[in-house]
């Protein structure tokens, strides 16, 4: 029998039953909604609605059924959802007292609860994977300070740079969402439980309490908007979109990378795949599912913007469809910032490919302008020549370190002898120790700046 089954004169056909049903995915929430039944159970009890001899029964059964949920002592079904399963066992053991635990909340403002707790769980997760990739980010990037490779822009070569100043990016990136997540949390960790149904509630309650036994910061204020705000699921899709679309971004470099046009790294047998048919081939396959699934998480959050986009208030059904986007999105992020963390401490860098890439394409030539700017020419003017040895250079089949002092003075009398050491790759790289710059003595300053703010994310 329905829990609202009084109003109805009869059954719900089967199909309208297994389309209505929530159970086969919010299941994952039983943690929650106990944990939250326990601490509404215990403010009743306080409020003197409930006495305590049946707060004890009813908080005791209930944690005797997470005891055996968690155990595989029998498994979840029968039911519309998580909260009516729970409710409904509860009711079997404990008869009219079990029916007492509904006072004063509705499922609206109970499911809202329970999403919220199991999300500022999930928060905290991925929060804690994403310092563990930075921190093998960074690791990484202190055994690479020395060692010089091509920077690009528009995916041609640029200047020279370091692969522990490409690496501290990425992990820069990651950092970010780290803040973003636990920006999220603030606005999740607001207590709707009290709102009911959506227009509060006639019983003598006290939500600050079922706040405080729930670790909620705060309640909201307004109890529509407590039971059909969904932002903080929104905004948690976000920054699961923004994290995966940081994580593709590094899987493409690893993609490219590992081609036999760059050979930058060589990726572990135990993360590479082959082929069915040509007996050669190693693909970077984890790199490209998690390229891949980034547009899976993009989905999740297109979906539930759209699901939102035109509810009135306060409650509809429609936002049963809020869970499966964020169970997905969470699960898909984990897996990927699991496999991507493994799949770097297996990588191996070949640093002389790396330089010779950076010995090509004139990345230097920056270095030139530079230096002519130091001997009095304006800019645009030095940018100007330094194009004009370019060139030249070009066209002659050589580097512009590889061009003689003649030549470098057929273009200006500004040149003299030191300009082929500065155009040395070590010499242009570590001639950059601008803060947030490539010279080992910045960007070792920069790793040891965000370990600390690590510290205190």
């Amino acid at each position: 029998m329905k829990m609202w089954s009084g109003r109805f004169e009869s059954d719900t056909d089967q199909l309208a039953d297994q389309f209505n049903a929530s159970l086969p995915f919010d299941h994952r929430l039983f943690r929650e909604d106990i944990e939250g039944s326990v601490a509404h159970c215990t403010m009743l009890a306080e409020c003197g609605i409930l006495t305590e001899e049946e707060k004890d029964r009813i908080v005791r059964e209930l944690n005797v059924i997470r005891g055996e949920i968690e155990s595989g002592a029998f498994e979840m079904s029968g039911s519309e959802d998580v909260h009516m399963w729970v409710e409904g066992e509860l009711i079997r053991r404990l008869g009219e007292v079990g029916k007492k635990l509904h006072t004063a909340r509705s499922r609206n403002d109970q499911v809202a609860t329970d999403f919220r707790l199991y999300l500022k769980k999930s928060i905290g997760r991925i929060r804690e994977l994403l310092k563990g990739l930075i921190g093998t980010l960074l690791d990484l990037a202190e055994a690479h300070t020395e060692t010089v490779m091509p920077g690009y822009t528009h995916l041609q070569k640029a200047q020279p740079v370091t692969l522990a100043h490409h690496l501290e990016a990425y992990a820069e990136m990651f950092f970010r969402d780290v803040l973003r997540f636990s920006d999220c949390l603030k606005r999740t960790d607001v207590l709707p439980l009290g709102s009911c149904a959506l227009a509060g509630t006639t019983y003598p309650i006290r939500r600050e309490r079922t706040a405080e036994l729930l670790g909620f910061s705060s309640v909201c204020r307004n109890s529509m908007d407590g039971v059909s705000d969904r932002d903080f699921a929104l905004e948690f899709l976000f920054c699961c979109a923004t994290a995966a679309m940081h994580l593709s971004r590094l899987s493409e470099e690893i993609v490219l990378w590992s081609t036999d046009e760059f050979r930058f790294i060589t990726i572990a047998d135990s993360y590479s795949t082959g082929s069915s048919i040509m007996p050669q081939k190693k693909n970077p396959d984890m790199a490209e599912l998690i390229r891949g699934k980034c547009g899976r998480v993009y989905g999740n959050l297109t979906a539930l913007l759209t699901v939102m986009k035109g509810l009135p208030l306060a409650y509809n059904k429609d936002m049963q469809e809020d869970k499966e986007p964020v169970f997905d999105s969470e699960d898909t992020l984990t897996i990927c910032l699991r496999v991507m963390d493994q799949l770097l401490r297996h990588i191996t860098f070949h640093g002389d490919r790396m330089r010779a890439g950076a010995l090509g394409g004139f990345t230097n030539a920056t270095d030139v302008a530079d230096y002519l700017v130091r001997h009095g020419l304006p800019f645009r003017t030095a940018h100007e020549i330094t194009g004009k040895l370019v060139l030249r250079a070009e066209k002659e089949g050589k580097r512009l370190e590889e061009l003689p002092l003649s030549v470098f003075r057929e273009y200006s009398e500004a040149f003299g002898e030191d300009i082929l050491g500065c155009l040395d790759l070590d010499a242009v790289v570590n001639g950059r120790k601008v803060t947030g710059g490539p010279a080992k003595e910045a960007v070792t300053q920069s790793i040891r700046a965000l370990r600390e703010a690590l510290k205190e994310a």
